[in-house]
């Protein structure tokens, strides 16, 4: 039996939303693009949203928009894909890593205040595999200390904590719509915020620092454009919004099923002998199925699983070991060693709607034996 890591939920309705794109004066950034933030910010609850190519581009516009850039420091998680650390440098800042939560994998907020510096600006939790981070604990401390606080929710839409969803208590929320996550349109992604100066501001940078977007333009009798910031090309255009759009009304569904599948997870493996799964605080948007095992074993399951024909990957090995990090910081594994240990562990199952019973059963039943082997 082969079974894929993942697989899209796009349906026949997202094809014709954008079979209509096709027929339509806009390709680029227009009125399906817009449809698409006001219908995105009705479902989050988070007044503004501002539609970008990806998560990558919304943190570093986030960065930029909130003044963060050269001699400033931005503390973060160690423990996520490089796109969380890497626009912090892209804004000619400092990631600032600070060590996880051992059970949850989740930035630590009883580490971060020691690493506050007078070059700290923002702290940027990440809401890791679906979970979200403890956002209250990190509101306080960026109160306290007067930095800004950005979140990395691009496994998280749909999650909650604390009776707090995504965007509620930060200047800015960032999402993802890669090909593999909960909302896809292939690459993709939103910046949210309850601040409309701070939203106006990366609808500006978002288009090369210009005053009029190519919506703007069209309508009404011609006016000169300027460009009034040094801006970047990350918008998002209204082919791969025709494919969000719909999907927006889909997303509690498909929730539910992926919450269905994630627990019959958690009862074929909850009892077996060397496999240990993240804690869950709150709810979940259950993005992520991942499993933790002995760091000498983990390689052998990962081979073993694929000789079975079964997708799997790593989310994620720790930041500070990878070599660019080494190399720029002088970091060794122990600098952050939750993180490390965590990434030495770690592998991901298949997890996505489409995802059948039977083939779950045998990803369940191979991980057993391989734990074994």
């Amino acid at each position: 039996m082969k079974v894929e890591f993942y697989q899209h939920h796009l349906n026949e309705e997202d094809i014709q939303n954008v079979v209509r794109v096709l027929h339509s004066i806009f390709l680029t950034t227009g009125p399906v693009t817009a449809e698409f933030e006001q219908k995105f910010s009705r479902m989050t609850g988070v007044a503004h949203t501002v539609a970008v190519n990806s998560c990558t581009g919304a943190i570093h516009l986030a960065l930029l928009a909130l003044g963060i850039g050269p001699g400033d420091e931005v503390i973060t998680t160690p423990l996520t894909f490089i796109a969380s650390a890497t626009p912090i440098l892209q804004a000619g800042a400092e990631p600032v890593f600070v060590d996880v939560e051992p059970d949850t994998g989740l930035l630590n907020p009883e580490f971060v205040e020691s690493a506050i510096t007078p070059r700290t600006k923002a702290i940027l939790p990440v809401h890791l595999y679906g979970t979200m981070a403890d956002m209250k604990a990190f509101r306080t401390i960026a109160d306290r200390y007067k930095l800004a606080l950005i979140e990395d929710a691009a496994h998280c839409i749909e999650g909650e904590r604390d009776d707090v969803r995504p965007g509620e208590l930060s200047d800015a929320v960032c999402y993802s719509f890669y090909a593999t996550k909960n909302l896809t349109c292939g690459e993709g992604g939103a910046l949210g915020t309850n601040n409309p100066e701070l939203a106006q501001t990366v609808r500006t940078l978002r288009q090369h620092g210009m005053s009029k977007e190519a919506a703007d333009r069209y309508h009404g009798t011609y006016q000169h454009w300027d460009m009034i910031e040094l801006g970047w090309k990350y918008n998002l255009n209204d082919i791969q919004s025709a494919l969000l759009v719909g999907q927006i009304d889909r997303l509690d569904a498909l929730w539910k099923r992926r919450k269905m599948l994630w627990e019959r997870y958690d009862s074929g493996l909850e009892h077996i002998a060397g496999i240990a799964r993240p804690a869950i605080k709150g709810k979940s948007a259950f993005h992520l199925y991942t499993i933790w095992v002995s760091p000498e074993k983990r390689d052998h399951i990962v081979y073993a699983l694929q000789q079975g024909d079964i997708g799997v990957t790593v989310n994620y090995r720790a930041i500070h070991t990878l070599t660019y990090f080494q190399r720029r910081y002088q970091f060794g594994p122990q600098d952050f060693p939750v993180a490390h240990a965590i990434g030495q562990r770690t592998i991901s199952l298949p997890l996505y709607p489409q995802l059948a019973e039977s083939a779950q059963d045998y990803v369940i039943e191979s991980a057993k034996k391989s734990i074994f082997f």
